[in-house]
C-alpha cells in the first residue's frame, strides 16, 4: 500500500502513527489519574486544575504550542534543564511533535474517562472494600474494568486529534521533512505549491482512513468490553 506514495509521503504517514500512538499511549497514565482525582476527590485547587486540563481545547493551538516552546525549548524553563542534564530537547524533534499531540489530545482523554467513572456504581466499590479488598485492588478489578468503555473513547479521542494536530506541533517542532512533518504538515505543503493538489489528496485519503479504522477497531473493543462485562 505505501508503495503508491512518494518516499517523503510514505516518511509523514508513518510518522504521524508514531506521533500519535506515542502521544495517546503516554498520556493515557496520567490520563486515568487526571480523571480519578477530578471525579473522586475534593481539594483545594481542583477548580484550577481542571480549568489547566481542559485549557488546550479553548486556547488557540498556536498559543499552546508557543507556551510548550517557552517550557520545552532548549533555553526554556524546563527545556533548559533537560538539555543540560541529558542532552535531551523536545524542539523540533518528533518527540517534541508527540507531546504536543499528547497536550492537545489530553483534555479530550480526560473528559471521557472521567465521565465513565462518574457512571460507575461507588457501592460495588465499597462492597468490595467491606470484604477485605484493598483500594488498589478495588480500582484493578472493580473500577477500572468498569470504565473500559470510557477509557477506548477517550483513546480513540486523543489518537484522532494527536493524528490531525497542526498548530500546536508546527508551532513548537516546526515543519521538518523526514523528523516532524507529520500528515497535517505534509498536506499543508503540498497545499502551498503548485501542482501539489494530487498529494495532497492522497494523504487526505490516507488520514479519513486512518481514523475510520480507529473508531472501528474503538467500536469493536467496546462492544467486546460490554459483553465480558456482562458475562461476569
Amino acid at each position: 500500500m505505501l508503495s503508491a506514495f512518494t518516499p517523503d509521503e510514505q516518511t509523514a504517514i508513518l510518522l504521524s502513527l508514531r506521533v500519535a500512538l506515542l502521544a495517546t499511549f503516554g498520556a493515557l497514565p496520567f490520563g486515568i489519574a487526571a480523571a480519578w482525582l477530578l471525579a473522586r476527590r475534593r481539594f483545594p485547587g481542583r477548580a484550577l486544575l481542571d480549568g489547566l486540563i481542559h485549557a488546550p481545547l479553548v486556547l488557540p493551538p498556536v498559543v499552546t504550542g508557543y507556551i510548550l516552546l517557552l517550557l520545552f525549548g532548549r533555553r526554556g524553563a524546563i527545556g533548559a534543564y533537560l538539555w543540560s542534564w541529558f542532552g535531551f530537547t523536545f524542539a523540533f524533534r518528533w518527540t517534541g511533535a508527540a507531546l504536543a499531540c499528547a497536550v492537545m489530545g489530553f483534555p479530550l482523554l480526560v473528559r471521557a474517562i472521567r465521565l465513565s467513572l462518574e457512571a460507575v456504581d461507588q457501592r460495588l466499590e465499597a462492597a468490595a472494600g467491606t470484604l477485605g479488598a484493598s483500594p488498589v485492588r478495588v480500582f484493578l478489578s472493580i473500577t477500572l474494568p468498569l470504565m473500559l468503555p470510557g477509557i477506548l473513547a477517550g483513546v480513540v479521542l486523543c489518537f484522532a486529534k494527536a493524528l490531525g494536530e497542526f498548530g500546536a506541533t508546527i508551532t513548537f517542532v516546526s515543519n521538518i521533512p523526514g523528523e516532524t512533518q507529520t500528515l497535517p504538515a505534509a498536506i499543508y505543503t503540498y497545499t502551498q505549491v503548485p501542482g501539489g493538489d494530487a498529494g495532497a489528496l492522497r494523504l487526505t485519503l490516507v488520514a479519513v482512513v486512518i481514523s475510520l479504522l480507529a473508531l472501528a477497531a474503538s467500536e469493536g473493543m467496546a462492544r467486546y468490553a460490554a459483553r465480558r462485562l456482562g458475562q461476569a
